[in-house]
């Protein structure tokens, strides 16, 4: 007889009684360590709607208590039922009961070994089945103690023909490609496409195609302008995806008629009704304004518009508020209107003499290039004053000796041998560079062509992190224009900063290149034997703390990491006492167990642990 029989036979002559529901726990053979609490409060649900099913197993000890060693998480929803309400029905709970630890463990083992979820394909079946009985989504939930979202996820798949379904449970084909024929509504071509596709590493997106070859996605410019309601009100087949926001037209042809049509009527709107002499449609995305310079188009502007002083007040307590984020839509209407009139608008006799280019974006909107001349209407256009005539580019200053091209070649071979010539005086290069990379020469001056890219090192979130002083000197490129200085007297500037000290100079050259130093340089390996000879530690600019860490991981997360902290087992008491805090009190917890003495004491980190936690980083640097 194999051990499997011994243990089967044993099981089936154990005794079961029913056990009072506070004398029960989970026993340390129990495998099951760590149980999510979603599942939990789910089996609660299903347990609470439909009764316990199968009894729990475990070894009473001397004081008559059980160790439950097979049944963790139904015990575990048990009390979570009796948590939930006093008057519950589960005073006592049957327990089938081991005669020792040695047959206890046995069924602990036995049982897990013999866990197996159900496999998609059976999840759809059995859904679906229920479905047929005319179960609701949410008692098919309760049943199987899943989520809502599983069960439409699950039955979104249950109208698929069976050979598909057949060859999911087989492992011929993925979950990802049995969710793409339910875009399919010709069986034919879906049992066709599946004996091609079955035992092949085939992606979604490649089903997709091959069942649809020449649909468009609703998120295409031309389906957005034209719109997916009045593609359909013309007979336009669509197809929706069951498992993402995508819909398919089905119909290119009818789509590029629909959106010709509808561009022609906004150009003809354009000209009949707003008053411009002429409008052109073209079907591209964007306009090329390489084209507009070969037509040798003339450009007129709206005229501006003035506000009065109380518009010019209202909008400037508008705008404020805007830059601010706490503008509500009707301001931002009323700030839309101000603008409006500042931005002007064209005249009657600007529109009789020009005209646009409309096209439509890659958002599905139409955008217009007004106030276009052509080379044919710019004499009525001067003619009728909206358009001032060019003016002479001849220039009273003489011609130059020397043509560009010879002017360049002299300036190179100047360059060259100032270049030469400093190769000598490496002092006068260092202090020229010192002089360019620091504030004494400005913003604008670099003298050397050297590029000093400033890469983030600030993150989102600054809580906790202490930045070094010495690399927050200079002026970002971004900034240039609000921020940077410019030195007019660079001679000047140049002795008064060669009179500083060598040991200044080499130190502006150092926090300046090291600023530029970005993330990865030079590959992994590279960049990480530049952290070590630094001799680089995070730690020293940076403290994990609830707002710019712990608070942006997940439940679970935080319980293994205090564990890896605490270096114990998920069911250690301080573990288990922690797991039941909210997600915001677990971050502030982690807080005060990385920065906090006295918390620190309270949780009994030993000197070893306490020096590990100062070190720790998280593995995604």
């Amino acid at each position: 007889m194999t051990k499997q029989q011994t243990i089967t036979q044993d099981a089936a002559s154990a005794v079961i009684l029913q056990i009072p529901l506070e004398a029960l726990s989970i026993s340390d053979l129990n495998p099951r360590k760590w149980v999510s609490e979603a599942h939990i409060e789910s089996l609660a649900d299903s347990i609470e709607r439909f009764g316990l099913i199968h009894n729990l197993a475990g070894l009473m000890d001397a004081d008559g208590n059980v160790g439950i060693v097979a049944g963790g998480c139904r015990l575990r929803a048990i009390q979570r039922i009796a948590e939930r309400s006093e008057n519950h029905p589960f005073l006592t709970v049957p327990v089938k009961l081991a005669s020792n630890a040695a047959e206890a463990e046995d069924w602990a083992s036995a049982e897990n070994a013999a866990r197996e979820d159900m496999t998609p394909a059976d999840e759809i079946r059995a859904f679906g089945r229920m479905k047929a009985r005319n179960a609701t989504v949410p008692e098919i939930a309760l049943a199987f103690a899943v989520t809502e979202a599983r069960v439409y996820q699950r039955l979104a798949l249950a109208g698929l023909p069976d050979p598909v379904m057949n060859a999911l449970a087989a492992g011929e084909i993925s979950l990802g490609t049995a969710k793409a024929f339910t875009l399919s509504d010709d069986e034919a071509m879906t049992l066709n496409l599946l004996d091609q596709v079955k035992g092949q590493a085939v992606s979604e997106a490649a089903i997709k195609n091959a069942l649809h070859p020449d649909a468009i996605k609703a998120s295409d410019r031309r389906a957005k302008f034209v719109g997916v309601e009045a593609y359909e009100a013309e007979g336009g087949t669509v197809t929706r995806d069951l498992f993402s926001d995508d819909v398919f037209l089905a119909s290119p042809a009818l789509l590029d008629r629909l959106f010709a049509d509808a561009l022609e009527s906004a150009r003809i709107d354009l000209v009949e009704t707003q008053g411009w002499a002429w409008a052109e449609a073209r079907t591209e995305a964007w306009l090329n304004y390489y084209d507009l310079d070969q037509m040798k188009l003339e450009r007129v502007y709206p005229i501006e518009g003035e506000l009065t002083e109380a518009e010019a007040e209202e909008y400037d307590e508008l705008a404020d508020l805007a830059n601010g984020g706490v503008l509500d839509e009707e301001g931002q209407a009323r700030l839309a209107d101000l603008q409006a009139i500042l931005d002007g608008e064209y005249s009657e006799d600007q529109k009789a003499h020009a005209g646009c280019i409309l096209l439509v974006n890659a958002s599905g909107k139409v955008e217009v290039t007004a106030g276009l001349v052509r080379p044919e209407d710019k004499k009525a256009a001067i003619e009728a004053g909206v358009l001032k005539a060019p003016t002479s580019t001849k220039s009273d200053t003489p011609k130059s000796l020397y043509s560009q091209k010879l002017t360049a070649d002299m300036q190179a071979i100047r360059l060259a041998a100032i270049q030469a010539a400093i190769l000598a005086k490496p002092e006068l290069v260092l202090d020229l560079l010192g002089f360019g990379l620091s504030e004494a020469s400005g913003s604008f001056e670099s003298i050397f062509g050297i590029r000093m890219d400033r890469p983030n090192n600030v993150p989102s979130v600054e809580d906790g992190f202490e930045a070094e002083p010495r690399l927050e000197h200079g002026v970002d490129a971004s900034q240039y224009w609000q921020q940077g200085t410019r030195v007019e007297n660079l001679c000047d500037a140049f002795a008064t900063y060669r009179d500083g000290t060598k040991k200044s100079r080499n130190a502006t050259i150092t926090e300046t290149i090291a600023r530029t130093l970005p993330y990865q340089a030079g590959g992994p390996d590279f960049f990480a034997l530049i952290e070590t000879e630094a001799g680089a530690d995070i730690r020293k600019q940076w403290t994990p703390t609830a707002e710019n860490f712990f608070s942006r991981v997940s439940a679970p997360y935080l319980i293994e990491l205090m564990c890896e902290f605490l270096e114990c087992e998920a069911q250690d008491e301080r573990v288990t006492g922690f797991a039941k805090l909210k997600k915001s009190e677990k971050a502030e917890k982690m807080e005060k167990l990385v920065s906090d003495a006295t918390t620190q004491k309270l949780m009994g980190l030993s000197p070893d642990q306490k020096a590990k936690i100062d070190k720790w980083v998280p593995d995604c640097t």
